[in-house]
């Protein structure tokens, strides 16, 4: 268990060090001449109203959209995880997904990395049948994927997502 759990914090570190590095080069752009690149003004999308918890669904910079992790809640579930496990969360959390990037002007075949946190790795391959149902052959996201504990809601899996426009 110890190790899942410095597995889990690598994880958590290597996904924090790619966004700090996406931040730098955005603001070391800005530096050389006092301009950020072009098309990397920022912008927090916010596409089924004002968030209930403290964070934004997406964020655009530039062409890219960075999409905060999602579970599989379900409004017919009143917001709580669907029922069915592993098959159906993975299906829920991925029509999340494609329900944000449709409502931020993107789609599923413009997500370009996922990152898939999942509650127990023994779920894997069962997982990962639901996922290549909504992304085309040839085309598959880069992806990152590790076992963690303590997801949202008791939630078995979480998959957050980068997107072009």
């Amino acid at each position: 268990m110890r190790d899942l759990r410095i597995a889990a914090l690598a994880s958590g570190v290597a996904v924090a060090a790619a966004g700090l590095a996406v931040a730098l080069f955005l603001r070391e752009g800005a530096a050389r001449d006092g301009t950020l690149p072009q098309g990397a003004d920022v912008e927090y999308l916010t596409p089924f109203g004002k968030p209930t918890r403290p964070f934004s669904p997406a964020v655009r910079v530039g062409d890219l959209l960075f999409l905060s992790g999602q579970i599989g809640t379900d409004a017919s579930a009143n917001g709580g995880l669907i029922a069915g496990g592993i098959e159906a969360e993975t299906r829920q959390t991925l029509e999340n997904i494609k329900r944000t990037v449709e409502a931020v002007g993107s789609s599923m075949d413009k997500v370009v990395k996922c990152t898939v946190m999942m509650a127990d790795m023994a779920e894997w391959d069962r997982m990962n049948v639901v996922y290549r149902e909504f992304f085309p052959e040839g085309r598959l996201p880069a992806r990152s994927a590790f076992g963690a504990s303590g997801l949202a809601l008791g939630a078995r899996v979480e998959i957050e997502c980068i997107a072009t426009r």
